[in-house]
């Protein structure tokens, strides 16, 4: 696969689009810094293409009977099982995550299509009997039309898996833009929903930057936009869309905290911040970041991370024999060692320098940022307020565990945070008190099971829709309410004249 030149298409109405005077933009291998193929640009013009094919859709895959709808999908998460490594590959290929850790998203997106798997028992609807003399009332659970959604670059497979199932498995049609950073995934994705017999139009996927997705705030075929990407991005499409009434699911950025309290379990409190600070190169929504650690144990702690992180291997994603991979690109190369730069500038103390990590010859033009931790960093340092998305911790002592609470509760992020202690008291009070979305005890990533929604709060979501889970099926569809009188075909009055009312009049004649 590496040695091919890779033709990223967009897919419109069952057809992969290959001839089009549109811009192109590199698509590079981030182990080696190579360039791999190439990406289409889209435009408005294309955009709008996707949506019509998707809106001329809707109508017939809608009334589809749901056994029918649910075969695909059950067809999807069968054929993703048979190309785990297909798609495993593709991944840590333009996304360069390490392939373990490929193959393990393309795990959790095979449970996630599980779940939608579920929507049958989930969007049966509800009914009163007798809200009115023989009338009764009926809650229908429907599909919207068409929804959008934008992947970032880091999750290109999980975020398929929030979005794509649960809305077609519900009646709704979809047009995806995957990240341009990270495209090849979904291009074997669409293959894959060819192969099932996915009837045209259902799925539809356009590649592009900011003008694909503007084009969709004003179609009136556009029922909601989804997304998962920075916080700014989430309120720019949060406002493009509210014009026109448009739903969203629009998960924005985190700054994750771990509280270690003086009882933590060492050897597993090691071993899982180097899984969450440094698995994906620190690229992902619910990595560790700040560490807020008390007194009691600070000294300790910090030795041992140190000890354990110099030992992390770094390289190219490929290598099985290696910890963690490149970072995406050389902007985001550069851009955390500008953090970096930055926590030294703000005082903090740079106690292990990840830059200019020590690789093979043949990945030394890669965009590698080994393991970096800083000391004595305080909350309001910039490095401790703003997203790094990267290979970053940031150590902070902490008097006890409202000290950590504080700090929580202080920052204008909420996704995630985690605490390691064996005291039944803190881990209760971490999880009442905790000013996040999701929590996690003893645990360094606090990813909810896929049977349970995912999302943060505060500057983290933006709106109140999360992902996965009842909240996912939710999202894409409405409560349509029937007010149900049934007429005897042979009328006869038997309602005797004195119990009518003259004086009254109801919404629902008699």
């Amino acid at each position: 696969m590496s040695n091919q030149h890779i033709t990223i298409q967009d897919h419109i109405n069952g057809e992969w689009i290959s001839q089009r005077q549109l811009p192109s933009a590199p698509l590079y291998n981030p182990s080696t810094g190579a360039i791999i193929g190439e990406v289409p640009l889209g435009d408005a013009a294309v955009s709008k293409a996707a949506v019509a094919a998707a809106a001329n859709t809707f109508p017939a895959w809608s009334a589809t009977p749901l056994p029918k709808r649910m075969d695909f999908i059950f067809a999807m998460q069968a054929e993703m099982v048979n190309r785990k490594e297909e798609l495993a590959q593709a991944i840590a290929l333009d996304q360069a995550k390490h392939i373990a850790e490929a193959r393990g998203e393309v795990q959790r997106v095979i449970e996630i299509i599980q779940m939608a798997c579920t929507i049958p028992a989930l969007i049966q609807g509800e009914s009163i009997q007798g809200i009115a003399q023989g009338i009764s009332g009926r809650i229908i659970k429907a599909p919207l039309g068409v929804f959008c959604g934008v992947a970032p670059f880091n999750f290109p497979a999980l975020v398929f898996g929030w979005f794509i199932p649960f809305a077609i498995g519900t009646g709704n049609t979809f047009v995806y833009k995957p990240s341009t950073e990270s495209p090849l995934f979904m291009q074997k994705v669409m293959q894959l929903l060819i192969d099932i017999g996915l009837p045209d139009g259902v799925v539809n996927v356009v590649h592009g930057d900011r003008e694909v997705v503007e084009a969709w705030y004003d179609d009136d075929n556009v029922a909601g936009v989804c997304l998962v990407g920075s916080t700014p991005t989430a309120k720019a499409i949060a406002e493009g869309c509210g014009r026109n009434g448009k739903k969203t699911m629009l998960l924005g950025g985190a700054k994750n905290f771990l509280a270690v309290m003086e009882d933590a379990p060492m050897d597993l409190l090691i071993e899982n911040v180097l899984m969450s600070g440094y698995g994906s190169a620190g690229q992902r929504c619910l990595a560790v970041s700040n560490i807020a650690c008390v007194p009691e144990i600070h000294d300790e702690f910090v030795e041992r991370l140190l000890a354990a992180s110099k030992n992390v291997t770094v390289g190219d994603a490929m290598n099985p024999d290696v910890f963690m991979g490149p970072v995406i690109s050389a902007n985001a190369k550069a851009r955390i060692e500008n953090y970096i730069d930055i926590g030294i500038q703000g005082g903090a103390t740079l106690a292990l320098d990840g830059r200019q990590p020590e690789v093979t010859a043949e990945n030394k033009d890669g965009y590698f940022v080994g393991p970096t931790i800083f000391t004595d960093v305080t909350p309001c340092m910039q490095i401790a307020r703003e997203e790094i998305f990267g290979p970053v911790l940031s150590v902070m002592k902490t008097g006890c565990i409202d000290g950590a609470l504080r700090m929580i509760k202080n920052h204008p992020m909420g996704n995630g945070a985690c605490i390691f202690t064996q005291n039944a008291y803190y881990i209760e009070k971490f999880i009442n008190e905790a000013d996040v979305g999701m929590v996690g005890v003893n645990v360094g990533i606090c990813a909810p099971h896929p049977y349970m929604p995912f999302g943060g709060i505060k500057d983290s979501l933006v709106g109140n829709n999360k992902v996965q889970g009842k909240a996912g099926i939710e999202f894409f569809t409405q409560n349509k309410v029937a007010t149900i009188r049934v007429v005897n075909p042979r009328p006869a009055d038997s309602t005797p004249a004195a119990q009518k009312d003259s004086n009254v009049r109801s919404c629902v004649a008699s």
